[in-house]
């Protein structure tokens, strides 16, 4: 498999533009080659240095207060954004729900990485737009503003996302994780929250060596009647599973919660499973009306646990 554009090394706060410009790989302000033309790649004709390191000229990096946050990551026909926090540790990819990649999953992924971890959030809906345009412009702890956002096009874009794309995708979401500097370690952790769950499971399925420990959190549809339901793919993963259920979640209903479960225990998975109490789906976006904190705070204690549990060892 063709290697992904791999990330530049991120860089201290003196190499970058403050104002969190696009930089090329010389330090000028630029615009990402994925604007200009949405099948161009950036210049890899001359690799730029910061603080007398090289930079691997690979991908653009956006650079803001922090160093070099954002990633260009090459694809067949465009290229995808990603977020990477994190200074050394394992890998963690964090997979967004049907909203986006937006600052509400960026604070996410720089909480995940104070505890010791590189994340990698990719935009998964690269094929679709930039994240930025296809992010809401309205205020979703509006519940009347969230169902109109979530009318205009979201299941669309979710659907578009079949299994032989994320099988593709996910295999390039990895080699770019593991590219990154300081991940250390093979084993790699997934989080997913909405149908990014389903994506983290999914992963874990087809790359079982790879996947050590996936969270899923207010995940919908993971039991159905059709064919390739979420659930058939259990059998197929090594890692451990930590899913935290919404009470209030009609996506994902007790007797699927009860499915689920059953398939997790069927096939001798790794598991911890609850139900959070007073919870709707999307508990744990502090950006929407769903937002509980209680749920949330409980989500990230008991992640921290599976992933220091089965990362760190």
């Amino acid at each position: 498999m063709r290697r992904p554009a791999l990330a530049p090394k991120r860089r201290s706060r003196d190499c970058g533009d403050p104002s969190g410009a696009w930089l090329d790989l010389a330090g000028r302000r630029t615009t990402p080659a994925s604007r200009r033309h949405p099948t161009a790649r950036p210049d890899r004709s001359a690799p730029g240095r910061c603080g007398g390191r090289d930079l691997e000229p690979h991908a653009l990096g956006r650079v803001g207060s922090r160093g070099v946050t954002m990633i260009e990551i090459a694809f067949p026909g465009g290229s995808a954004e990603g977020y990477v926090s994190g200074e050394s540790g394992p890998g963690v990819l964090l997979f967004q729900d049907a909203i986006g990649l937006r600052p509400q999953i960026e604070r996410m992924a720089d909480r995940i990485a104070s505890w010791g971890y590189v994340v990698l959030a990719p935009h998964v809906f690269w094929r679709d737009g930039r994240a930025a345009d296809l992010a809401p412009t309205v205020d979703l702890r509006d519940p009347a503003s969230r169902d109109a956002f979530f009318a205009s096009g979201v299941g669309e874009r979710m659907a578009r996302l079949t299994p032989d794309v994320l099988q593709a995708d996910g295999d390039v979401w990895l080699e770019t994780l593991h590219g990154l500097p300081g991940v250390s370690g093979t084993a790699i952790g997934a989080t997913g929250y909405c149908f990014g769950g389903r994506i983290a499971l999914h992963l874990a399925a087809s790359r079982p060596d790879d996947i050590a420990a996936i969270g899923m959190f207010h995940t919908g549809g993971i039991v159905t009647e059709e064919a390739g339901s979420p659930h058939t793919e259990v059998p197929r993963i090594r890692a451990a599973v930590l899913a935290g259920h919404a009470d209030n979640d009609g996506s994902n209903t007790p007797g699927q919660i009860a499915a689920f479960d059953a398939a997790l225990a069927a096939a001798g998975v790794d598991h911890r499973t609850a139900v959070y109490p007073n919870a709707l789906h999307g508990y744990t976006m502090s950006d929407t009306a769903a937002y509980q904190e209680e749920a949330a705070e409980r989500h990230f204690r008991e992640l921290r646990e599976l992933f220091d549990r089965t990362l760190k060892q």
